[in-house]
């Protein structure tokens, strides 16, 4: 698949609307997107930290660990908003050769209970094998065990490291069923 085709493939799930939640593939540079990611990285630096982010810690975080690749050629960014609120975010960023990383998965606290990650996950791995993608990988941090959980729920399970990320304890994949 072709690099316009993937892009195609990602814009063609803007603004669907189920269960009361608009699922839509963002720019990262969109206020959605902005908002939604700015909650991501303050919930995951403050379990880092073990106390709640400080504002300067986000900010470097997410000037360390850019999102801005999650479009076009290069990925897509799944939000889902609710009343008009970004409640739920996830993103795939192609690696080459069929691969893919799963990368930004969030889900609001007030919306939390839902099974609404697992649905996002579902989402990004239609959008993704849509792209051409035939595995999906991802690593995850030690501490965040509700996270990598879900994961082995959904099917991935442990691979060996395939990146040098600073904050990863662990490394899963799944493979995609194509369209």
């Amino acid at each position: 698949m072709t690099g316009s085709e993937k892009a195609g493939a990602s814009s063609a799930a803007t603004a669907v609307t189920e269960g009361g939640l608009v699922w839509e593939v963002v720019s990262p540079g969109s206020d959605a997107a902005r908002r939604v990611l700015t909650e991501y990285f303050d919930d995951i630096v403050g379990r880092y930290w073990g106390r709640p982010a400080l504002p300067d810690e986000v900010a470097a975080a997410m000037a360390d660990e850019p999102s801005d690749d999650l479009q076009g050629e290069t990925g897509l960014l799944l939000v889902a908003s609710s009343a008009g609120v970004p409640v739920a975010c996830g993103g795939v960023r192609h690696a080459g050769d069929g691969d893919a990383d799963l990368t930004r998965v969030y889900v609001a606290p007030s919306q939390r209970g839902r099974r609404l990650g697992g649905e996002l996950v579902g989402r990004l791995e239609v959008l993704a094998a849509a792209a051409g993608v035939r595995t999906l990988r991802l690593d995850v941090r030690g501490d965040l065990t509700q996270a990598r959980s879900l994961y082995q729920r959904l099917g991935f399970v442990d691979v060996e490291p395939f990146s040098d990320a600073r904050y990863a304890d662990h490394w899963m994949a799944k493979a995609l069923a194509q369209p």
